[in-house]
């Protein structure tokens, strides 16, 4: 535990100390203490750039997870079940009902939005049989791309299709000081996340287990939604949608270390900020001075690690035999 904990905060440093450096015009150390421009694009650009990466990674990764307690089903999350898409049909509706509007208040309907839609999303998914758990996520899928189907058409005969590619690929090339604000709220909600750890772990279990161990079923489950069509929302509205982020990771620390969330949570939030950082960096070397957007790069990235989620089944840990009481072989 404590060797996987130094791999990731070193891999996190290091993805970290790469982006402030690394872009359009290369800053050196050197530069960044001599040259005063260096230090303002340093300030005014790179380090909100970075910042708003960690806290996208990590409140998604956080955010997949919860909504995995609440569907007990490791194959959904935020992006691939309708409250991505929700939350970007909410954007939609702010810029063509009040187009002078503040970020906050396009924040707040895509939030409320997004909120309709990760409901409705979960009365989907009641009627479908419980022995069949591969049938949510598809059904997450085809809900999403009916709500994306929406805002396409809506987009096209209201002339904003040029905004609606910046809700659907989520990049970082636009975030500067004052423009990524909004998201450390969404770090906050993954600290709240943590708080309640405990009680999204016994949500999991299922709504018969988790009443008859004492939980408040429905308020834990609507804390968790607000915190899941948050984190949604602000990330929209601020970078666009990022897909597989909170599918992926929340299964690879699972394997890795189980499923007792207070344990997992923290290294849920800082795998999946690296996996941003670390995915943004490739989008900005493969085409420098271009960049591919991240959400290209990590769907791409994504898909692959679910592909291998779905067909590689865990390793069991080996089973410590304990010795006989005779001290002789049977």
């Amino acid at each position: 535990m404590t060797k996987g904990w130094a791999i990731a905060l070193f891999l996190l440093a290091l993805g970290t100390l790469a982006s402030l450096l690394i872009g359009v015009i290369d800053l050196s150390q050197d530069e960044i203490w001599q040259d005063g421009e260096a230090l303002s694009i340093l300030i005014i650009s790179r380090l909100p750039r970075t910042i708003a990466i960690l806290l996208t990674g990590a409140s998604m990764a956080v955010a997949g997870l919860i909504m995995q307690m609440i569907v007990a089903n490791k194959f959904v999350e935020p992006m691939t079940s309708g409250s991505g898409q929700s939350a970007a049909l909410g954007v939609l509706i702010a810029t063509f009902l009040f187009p002078a509007s503040s970020l906050f208040v396009k924040m707040a309907i895509a939030c409320l939005v997004s909120l309709a839609g990760t409901a409705g999303f979960l009365a989907l998914i009641r009627k479908l049989p419980a022995h069949q758990p591969l049938m949510v996520p598809l059904v997450g899928l085809a809900y999403g791309g009916v709500i994306g189907a929406i805002v396409t058409f809506i987009a096209f005969h209201t002339e904003l299709m040029q905004y609606l590619e910046t809700w659907f690929n989520g990049e970082f090339s636009g975030i500067l000081q004052g423009r990524y604000e909004l998201l450390w709220l969404a770090g906050l909600l993954t600290m709240l996340a943590y708080l309640t750890a405990d009680q999204f772990a016994i949500l999991g279990l299922g709504k018969n287990v988790s009443i008859n161990l004492g939980l408040n079923y429905k308020h834990i489950t609507r804390l968790g939604l607000a915190i899941v069509s948050l984190i949604t929302a602000m990330t929209v509205v601020t970078v666009g949608i990022i897909p597989f982020v909170g599918l992926v990771v929340p299964n690879i620390v699972s394997r890795w270390l189980g499923d007792n969330l207070r344990k997992t949570l923290p290294i849920t939030a800082i795998l999946g900020a690296t996996l941003v950082l670390l995915s943004d960096l490739v989008g900005r070397i493969v085409r420098h001075p271009f960049e591919i957007p991240v959400g290209t790069i990590f769907g791409i990235t994504g898909t692959c690690i679910f592909l291998w989620l779905l067909y590689v089944p865990a390793r069991s840990k080996p089973q410590k035999t304990k010795p006989s009481m005779s001290g002789t072989a049977s």
